[in-house]
This record gives structure tokens, sequence and C-alpha cells, in this order.
């Protein structure tokens, strides 16, 4: 999206680890590249002050208009997506880095028939899908039969919205909490499937209720998520990939996620919708 002849203001709506990450990026590195801040917001506007310039702090999310951009990238949580989706097309191309929100069909619908009415783009990035544009690329020549993904973390990794995982001990070793379609996983594990989510985006014919998934609590990984994905094409065509991405004990988003988001802004590896 950026190119050194034209400069890209870029709002970030949340201020976790991956928001912190790309707005270092953008201040450190976005001038050189054509990307300007053009605000930051976070459910609690203190976290931001004395890290981000006073001035590029948006303390109400609802009057973002009154800071234009050209991307506003989210970074938080699904909710904001459902809140705030529609009004960020009106206004701005939009990067939703809280897929799982997709897999509600009326929100999908919405979003895509309001970046349509506007002249808009909605963006989904990578992230930590490894082979997302293959995917697409089989997917939009019909030749998709089939995707599964498998995802493993450590049980502290991972934010729930049942108990599932309120009992795990230290020495349990590994156990499968879910497995199923995407969109019944996403509601569950809603800040944990983004990849999942990209994947049923970039697997438009399958779609969120026909691309299939699987959560894994495995205490032995204390030092990376796991990602493996298996796609099915015609005549027998098959691939199987596994992705160890580095991550601390009890963080959502493995480090060479930020690396890959990135790249997504920087309009190398987006998968659009």
């Amino acid at each position: 999206m950026a190119t050194s002849s034209s400069s890209q203001r870029i709002g970030v709506v949340g201020y976790g680890h991956l928001g912190q990450y790309l707005v270092d990026r953008i201040l450190k590195d976005g001038a050189a590249l054509g990307l300007t801040l053009a605000f930051v917001w976070n459910r609690n506007s203190d976290k931001l002050k004395g890290l981000v310039p006073e001035e590029l702090i948006l303390g109400d999310l609802s009057s973002f208009a009154n800071r234009p951009c050209d991307v506003i990238i989210e970074v938080c949580h699904p909710q904001i997506v459902r809140e705030f989706g529609v009004h960020f097309l009106s206004q701005s191309h939009f990067m939703v880095g809280s897929p799982s929100a997709l897999s509600s069909p009326d929100l999908n619908q919405k979003l895509r028939l309001a970046a349509q009415n506007h002249g808009r783009t909605v963006y989904v990035p990578s992230g930590a899908l490894w082979g997302g544009q293959d995917i697409q690329r089989l997917n939009d020549s019909g030749g998709l039969k089939a995707l599964f993904i498998r995802m493993s973390k450590h049980p502290s990794c991972y934010r729930l919205t049942g108990d599932v995982l309120s009992d795990w001990t230290e020495d349990e070793g590994r156990r499968v909490l879910f497995r199923g379609s995407v969109a019944e996983l996403c509601p569950l594990a809603p800040n944990n499937v983004n990849t999942m989510a990209a994947a049923a985006v970039a697997a438009e014919t399958l779609g969120f209720a026909g691309v299939q998934g699987e959560i894994v609590s495995d205490t032995a990984l204390r030092d990376y998520h796991v990602v493996e994905v298996e796609v099915t094409g015609p005549s027998g065509f098959s691939v199987h990939t596994m992705r160890r991405n580095p991550a601390k004990l009890g963080a959502v988003t493995g480090s060479a996620t930020y690396n890959s988001f990135w790249n997504s802004l920087l309009g190398k590896s987006p998968i659009t919708s």
C-alpha cells in the first residue's frame, strides 16, 4: 500500500504488543517508506502517555473521522471490528487484525458492502498463516477441495471464552481443546485463531463453515507456537506445512507474526477481501 511517491496516513486502533510494534516501526521507519501516523487509540489512553506523541493520541474512537487516514489498522479485539468496521470504511481502507470477527456472515457482508459503496478495501493480513496467497490462488482457480489448520500452544497462551482450560496443570502434556469448523471455533477463541480466520478468508469457496480447525494445548510448547496447514486440491494434490513461531509463555501472538503483519501493511503479502 505504501509507495515512495505518496504518503499514507495510518491510524492504529489498539496498543497491545502488536500495536506497539506497528506504532514504533511507523515512527522509526515510516517516513522513508511513505507512512505517517494519523492517530493511535487504546481503550486505556493512559498506556499511551510518554510513549506516543501527545498530538497523535486519540482519546475517543468515535471521533476518528477528525483524523483523516488512508488506512485504519485494528489490532485489539473483534468487538472493535463489529462496532466500528463499517464506520471506518466510510472514511478509509481498513486492515482487520482480528479477522475472527468475520466469522459472522452478517458482519462479513456488511463490511463488504460498505467497502464497495465507499470505494474502499478490507485487508486481512496473513499473520502467522504460511502459504496464504497459495491457498487463495488455488481457491480462485477452483481447485481447493479442503483446508485444515491445527494450532498448538502452551495453555497460558490461550484466551478462551469458556472454562475449557481452567484445570490445566504444568505436567499434563497435550490436550485437544476443540476440533470443528472455523466458524464454530472463532467465538470460542476469538483472540487466538486469527490465523485460521485469515485462511478462511483466503479459502473463500470453503468459507468459515468449510475450513476445519483444531486447537491444541501442549505444556511442552514453552518457546514457540506451532501452526500446521493441510491443503487438499484436485487429483490427489496435497500440501502439509508446519510453522514454528517463537513465542514467550503467555503470549497470544508469536514474534514472527509482527514482521509478517508489517509486511502486509507495506503491501507485500496481504489477503484482501
